[in-house]
C-alpha cells in the first residue's frame, strides 16, 4: 500500500505537517479538489435544517465535521448508509470553509474534516438521494 507521500506525489497542493499530540495529519490547499461533501441522514439534514449547521452523533464524537471528496462520497455511502432512505447529500466550495485538515482515515486516504462548523447556507448544491436497486443511496447525475 503506498504511504501518503506516494498518494501526494504529484498532486497540485500545498502541504503543512500539522503535529497534534500523537497524530499527525496534513493540510491542504488542493486545486484538483475544489469541492468538499457532507452526507446528512433525514433525522440530521432535519435538525440541520433547524439549526442551520450541521451537528451528527459521529462528529460532536470525534470533535470535527466529517467531509469526504467527490472521489470519497460513494464508499462512504455505501460503507454508512445502506438501506437509508431520504439521505442528503450537500455540496460545499472548499474554499472559504475554514479550517479544513485532509487526514489519514479509512485504509490510509486522507479524508477532509471541518474543525469548526458547517453551516448549511454555505452549500453551493444539496441533492435528496433516491435508493438503487441495491438499496444504495444513487449518486446524482450531475456530481
Amino acid at each position: 500500500m503506498p504511504g501518503v507521500a506516494e498518494r501526494l506525489r504529484g498532486k497540485p497542493m500545498t502541504v503543512h505537517l500539522i503535529a497534534t499530540g500523537r497524530k499527525a495529519c496534513f493540510k491542504l490547499s488542493m486545486t484538483d479538489t475544489p469541492f468538499v461533501y457532507k452526507i446528512l441522514s433525514s433525522d440530521d439534514w432535519a435538525a440541520a435544517q433547524s439549526s442551520g449547521v450541521t451537528r451528527t452523533a459521529l462528529d460532536e464524537g470525534d470533535g470535527y465535521v466529517h467531509l469526504s471528496t467527490r472521489a470519497q462520497v460513494g464508499d462512504t455511502l455505501r460503507l454508512h448508509y445502506a438501506g437509508a432512505a431520504d439521505v442528503h447529500l450537500l455540496e460545499f466550495a472548499l474554499d472559504g470553509l475554514g479550517d479544513v485538515r485532509f487526514e489519514p482515515s479509512r485504509g490510509g486516504d486522507l479524508f477532509p474534516h471541518l474543525y469548526g462548523s458547517l453551516e448549511i447556507a454555505l452549500a453551493r448544491r444539496q441533492w435528496l438521494l433516491a435508493l438503487d436497486a441495491d438499496g444504495l443511496p444513487a449518486l446524482p447525475g450531475d456530481l
